[in-house]
């Protein structure tokens, strides 16, 4: 039976940029099932007690810091720790990603937030400027019509769901992937991830 993974996260977060690709490579070698879920922690963190980067005691800021290029260079993957573009804004983002989720399936999805995080932590470019996520659509082949199609009311809807969704299975941090239930949170838990996704489900009823 094929397992489904609710991948939680927003589009600006280093940790989600660190594990992607890996987590897509353990999906596709599972053959699990993966929905997509961006969300907003600007309303998750005032219920789970998180706080905004800026707003963290200096030392975790600093922590924060050297473990990104702790990983960056673990995982050998290229990451600069402070970019021109961050904070920001990643709403656009975000729902770009969900009309590209709801148009063009998963697949097509999981390729946009994988340039979407690239385009913050490796190219120096500003995500919530709509021409660079017009040029990042293009650059992933998808319709042009898909940026304004994110600004819809329906790809809203969702991007509020997901969040309320997420906030009721107690998700408090990016990434997280939820199975069956259990929150798996960080891309340094992928090794539990693909430890889970190798077990049987629970079954249910006689």
């Amino acid at each position: 039976m094929s397992r489904t993974i609710d991948y939680y996260f927003t589009p600006h977060s280093p940790w989600t940029y660190l594990g992607h690709a890996r987590f897509a490579a353990i999906v596709k070698a599972a053959g699990a099932a993966v929905r997509v879920r961006p969300i907003d922690f600007g309303s998750v963190f005032p219920v789970s007690g998180g706080l905004p980067l800026g707003k963290r005691a200096p030392q975790r800021q600093a922590y924060r810091l050297v473990d990104l290029a702790r990983f960056s260079k673990h995982l050998d993957i290229e990451l600069n720790p402070k970019p021109k573009f961050f904070p920001v804004a990643s709403d656009d983002a975000a729902r770009l990603i969900i009309a590209t989720d709801l148009h063009d399936g998963t697949e097509r999805a999981m390729s946009l937030c994988g340039a979407v995080f690239a385009a913050v932590w490796v190219q120096e470019r500003n995500i919530a400027d709509p021409k660079v996520l017009e040029a990042l659509a293009a650059e992933c082949g998808l319709d042009a019509r898909r940026v304004d199609q994110a600004q819809s009311q329906a790809v809203q809807e969702r991007y509020e769901e997901y969040t309320q969704e997420a906030i009721d299975c107690k998700v408090f941090g990016a990434p997280s992937y939820v199975i069956d239930g259990e929150i798996f949170w960080g891309q340094d838990r992928l090794d539990f991830v693909e430890r889970a996704l190798k077990q049987q489900p629970t079954s249910q009823g006689a």
